[in-house]
């Protein structure tokens, strides 16, 4: 992977040559000009003090994944895993074959439960990415060990002028867990469908995120949109199975 792009154009080296240039004309508005040099101050002193995650490659895998012209889901989480291995540049997603942390198992159990599926399913979130969902933290890098270390050094900044592109674009879906995703909701044009519920964190699933059926519901409103259903499983993979027509038309 090339970072020239941030070499030639006046943006930070760690934003890959490949970027979408939709997202690339995003980050280099003149009002994140200031923003992107600070961050870019900060993680060079991270960089040199201590391990940071996740690794400068994957920083903005989200973008690089799902450009702004294919977004069609937002799922927002809010900053990376910060244990070795599991944040990889996409939200609530940890590589295979690390084990899902809490969070993401119990995104597993809704999507089973939401689905009727007669197992849990494997989950390639990264397939997600190539759909059209875009997977993305508010802040996309983490201090080791240290939960929202990085807060409040830019990347709410960055992130905010990432989710107005989308909010200018047609209508889209927005999964928002936890009342930092739900903050949100309030600026969003009233042409998006929005899908709110407590974080799936073993702390707050079962004050309504089981049950919220975030995942059919979005299917059905981008089916409204004459859009394809994101599919959300991938029949066959890791041993999970499609359901019958019966299961998946009862209520």
């Amino acid at each position: 992977m090339s970072f020239s792009a941030g070499l030639d154009s006046g943006l930070p080296a760690w934003v890959p040559a490949d970027l979408p240039t939709d997202w690339l004309d995003v980050l280099r508005s003149p009002q994140l000009v200031s923003t992107l040099r600070q961050l870019d101050c900060f993680l060079r002193q991270e960089w040199e003090s201590g391990v940071v995650f996740p690794p400068r490659t994957s920083i903005l895998r989200a973008l690089q994944l799902t450009p702004l012209r294919n977004v069609r889901v937002v799922i927002l989480g809010q900053d990376p895993y910060h244990d070795k291995h599991q944040a990889n540049g996409l939200a609530f997603a940890v590589d295979p074959p690390l084990p899902l942390p809490p969070s993401l198992r119990n995104i597993q159990r809704e999507l089973q439960q939401d689905l009727q599926l007669s197992e849990a399913p494997g989950l390639q979130l990264e397939r997600w990415a190539k759909q059209g969902v875009l997977l993305l933290n508010t802040v996309l890098t983490v201090r080791a060990h240290e939960a929202n270390s990085h807060r409040g050094q830019g990347w709410e900044l960055i992130t905010e002028a990432l989710l107005q592109a989308v909010n200018h674009r047609p209508p889209t879906a927005f999964i928002l867990w936890g009342a930092h995703a739900g903050r949100i909701a309030a600026g969003l044009n009233s042409r998006h469908f929005v899908v709110t519920s407590p974080h799936p964190s073993p702390l707050s699933a079962w004050r309504g995120f089981f049950g919220s059926r975030p995942f059919s519901r979005v299917n059905t409103f981008l089916e409204a949109q004459g859009e394809p259903p994101v599919e959300w499983v991938s029949w066959g993979a890791e041993g999970v199975t499609q359901p019958s027509a019966s299961a998946t038309s009862s209520p």
